[in-house]
């Protein structure tokens, strides 16, 4: 009766499922399979592999790649800052709450901030500098991007710090270990999995980024989440953009394969 009362409580959770995650990706495959024209074929599965859209695919890895590296450079010395000062739950919250704001505000203020006449520019020429072309750039998306991310990096590796045995670490020190030699032989291995569930919430969405792509780098930075859009909201070739997003579904399952693997593999050691 127990195992039959818990299958009922999983009913909602499966038709959630289905509705809100198969059904969708169904549709968008059987959007790829058709042409402008209507006409069903899989002219579109041969297109990807142009060199056209594998260039889009390395960008897209390319700035999910940095962006992910310098979210995680960023984020681990502030969670590690973050478990040793006192009120850290009202430290996360002030981390956590740019998130509750709409992505589209915060976007739009980064324009203002980096504009020509905002006040990253006021400063260049109050030093000297005089302005600057900071919009449009590879370096003011991945700024703005690794600014939205950073609060998704800092939780997990928080948690994860929050649940480190500290005795491990005095136990180090106590060997005669170093600082540098304690966080590298001991502290990080035994917070990878924060790293790692980290990465994960930052380089999956980061692939697919593309109001960001469009608004703060424009033209300059085109990934496949900017073909995506071009082909559903431009051009209204909807069966190549389903193509895409079929390819960007995969490469994100078998990214998230790896990742749960490894993981296990981890757990499996200890």
């Amino acid at each position: 009766m127990n195992n039959k009362g818990r299958s009922y409580y999983l009913i909602p959770y499966y038709l959630w499922i289905a509705l809100f995650v198969i059904a969708p990706v169904l549709l968008v495959i059987y959007y790829s399979l058709f042409d402008l024209d209507g006409n069903l074929t899989l002219d579109n599965y041969a297109n990807f592999f142009t060199p056209v859209y594998m260039k889009m695919m390395l960008n897209s890895f390319w700035y999910a790649f940095l962006i992910t590296a310098f979210s995680l450079l960023v984020a681990y010395p502030a969670a590690y800052l973050l478990t040793r000062t006192k009120h850290k739950q009202l430290w996360l919250l002030l981390i956590i709450l740019p998130t509750w704001i709409n992505l589209l505000l915060k976007t739009y203020a980064f324009i203002g901030i980096f504009g020509t006449f905002g006040p990253v520019n006021s400063l260049f020429d109050v030093l000297g500098i005089g302005e600057q072309q900071i919009l449009f750039t590879g370096f003011s998306f991945v700024f703005v991007s690794v600014y939205i991310f950073i609060p998704f990096m800092i939780l997990p590796i928080f948690s994860a710090l929050e649940e480190l045995n500290l005795s491990l670490v005095d136990a180090a020190r106590d060997l005669g270990a170093s600082g540098w030699t304690t966080f590298r032989r001991v502290i990080f291995p035994l917070t990878i999995s924060g790293v790692r569930s980290g990465c994960m919430a930052v380089f999956i969405p980061a692939l697919s980024l593309f109001m960001i792509t469009r608004l703060i780098a424009g033209n300059r930075v085109i990934t496949l989440g900017t073909a995506i859009e071009q082909h559903f909201l431009v051009t209204q070739d909807w069966g190549m953009g389903s193509t895409v997003a079929v390819f960007l579904i995969v490469i994100m399952a078998l990214f998230m394969l790896l990742t749960g693997s490894s993981r296990r593999g981890v757990r499996h050691e200890k």
